[in-house]
């Protein structure tokens, strides 16, 4: 079965298929200009909520793909992700600095997660 959620002109929010589910980016919704920090605990909130409504866990995430606007907030992000993190569960993760949609933006992440 395959399942689009919150489909829109350009993307959806995730697509399920075949007990997979693929995720499009997420970026801070609560405040854009909180400091790192906020911003990565505001995205991985948002990936807990996502991955809650497919019956499934953080502990579950396959890949995450991370997208920084600055290298030099890798430790920041490292900080906050390594807390959340499932002891044992760490997914294959990859982090580049890149340009972002908004320049508020200090990361987008994007994972791929078991159902």
């Amino acid at each position: 079965m395959l399942q689009r959620v919150a489909v829109a002109t350009s993307y959806c929010d995730y697509v399920v298929h075949d007990r997979l589910a693929w995720f499009s980016g997420y970026v801070p919704e609560n405040d854009p200009d909180a400091p790192m920090a906020g911003q990565v605990a505001d995205v991985l909130h948002q990936i807990e909520q996502s991955l809650a409504e497919i019956g499934s866990g953080k502990d579950r995430i396959l890949q995450a793909v991370v997208w920084l606007a600055d290298m030099a907030d890798f430790e920041a992000l490292n900080a906050v992700w390594d807390a959340w993190v499932v002891p044992g569960a760490a997914p294959a993760r990859a982090c580049v600095e890149a340009k972002l949609a908004n320049p508020r933006y200090r990361l987008e992440i994007k994972i791929i997660a078991a159902v």
